[in-house]
């Protein structure tokens, strides 16, 4: 059997690796070039999508390129603590959540990929996508065409496959937050924490990375869209300071950035109804971007999904009905968490005080009750016999 992925950024990469294990051919085209250092920012995995690494076989690899956290801790505007939890896992989980670059925890998982037997072609960008019984085309901007059995989307939220899988399904919009983020040196700020403010104009995080460095996001609510051409950083830099300059700890961080990187503008997207024809099928961001720190973790618990329904289903077309069966009931309950924190972030001051108040007392009580089912999920298992 033989495999096309079209993206190879997280989930591309994740499902590449996930069907290497399972014997499946796999061409994965990537529009941009391999990742080099830390492109962009730092994203988190949860004890759920390290568990998924751990079955794909390169979790000691991940863990090893990022910073274990344990804790989260959420503070209000003005400095108050309102909670302090697991961060991304039950108490009695040992496997902490890990927090690195986006381009190292794709590095990794291409560098596994790769080992296990995939080719990775970069500098394509898929424009077209032809179905027929016998098999599916890829057409490429180059002029390449690519056929195969089975073509796996993971192109991201602005998904040029989705649109053609489904011509009315959704376009993202923006969703009235954007995130300037950053490095600063200094020493003051306690390891393995991550530290969220509800701050009066969005949410700011920052932890403790190596070698005195503090990572950095500010997810700034504004009903406005951000032009992100031609602003200069040290202008990016003096508003995000300007928003921030009644809160003491998030001032301090801004104060003593040595870099940011790029923004980031958040899109919200309409849930997707169509995830999968009879040889093609969604992942990820392409078929249902979830944020609350789940991006990752949810693009690598699909990646597994698809190739355990590869293995025990009799054709391509039966895996991607039980992949949609399996997947979708877990993903629309982590969307609607996912809208619910993005309304806490865009908060006005009035809602913002009764949120730390309502805050303080479920944080303690009911937090990890209402986050069991997310972060005890025990990822699909693939047949040792079925590796390559």
């Amino acid at each position: 059997m033989r495999t096309i992925i079209i993206g190879g950024g997280v989930a591309g990469a994740a499902a590449a690796l996930a069907l290497r294990h399972i014997g499946v051919d796999v061409t994965v085209y990537e529009a941009y070039e391999d990742p080099a250092g830390d492109i962009g920012s730092f994203v988190s995995l949860a004890s759920n999508g390290l568990r998924g690494l751990g079955v794909l076989g390169c979790l000691a690899q991940v863990q090893a390129a990022g910073v274990d956290i344990p804790r989260q801790r959420m503070w209000s505007a003005g400095g108050r603590l309102l909670g302090d939890v697991p961060r991304g896992r039950g108490s009695a989980d040992t496997l902490h959540s890990v927090t690195l670059m986006r381009g190292r925890l794709v590095a990794a998982l291409r560098d596994a990929a790769v080992i296990a037997g995939a080719q990775i072609v970069t500098g394509e960008r898929a424009v077209a996508v032809t179905e027929t019984a016998d098999g599916v085309t890829a057409e490429f901007a180059s002029g390449l065409r690519d056929s195969a059995d089975l073509l796996v989307s993971a192109d991201g939220i602005w998904s040029t496959v989705r649109a053609q899988l489904d011509p009315a399904a959704p376009r993202p919009e923006y969703a009235g937050l954007y995130a300037i983020s950053g490095v600063s040196s200094m020493d003051v700020v306690e390891p393995g924490v991550f530290n969220m403010t509800f701050a009066r104009n969005g949410a700011f995080i920052h932890l403790a990375a190596d070698n005195g460095e503090v990572w950095w996001q500010a997810q700034i609510a504004d009903p406005i869209e951000p032009d992100r051409n031609g602003v200069p950083d040290t202008e990016w830099l003096r508003r995000t300071a300007r928003l921030y300059q009644d809160e003491n700890v998030p001032s301090a961080v801004i104060a003593a950035t040595t870099r940011l990187h790029p923004p980031v503008i958040f899109q919200a997207l309409d849930p997707v109804a169509t995830w999968h024809s009879d040889r093609t099928v969604l992942i990820g961001d392409a078929a249902h971007p979830v944020g609350a720190g789940q991006g990752a973790s949810m693009a690598i618990e699909d990646a597994l999904a698809i190739a355990a329904a590869l293995l025990t289903e009799p054709t391509v077309a039966n895996a991607l009905k039980a992949y949609d069966a399996q997947r979708r009931p877990r993903i629309v309950k982590l969307l609607d968490a996912a809208e619910d924190n993005r309304g806490i972030k865009k908060a006005g001051p009035v809602k913002r005080r009764m949120q730390d108040l309502l805050m303080r007392m479920f944080l303690p009580l009911f937090y990890e009750k209402a986050t069991a089912w997310l972060y005890s999920h025990e990822p699909a298992q693939l047949r040792a016999t079925g590796r390559p």
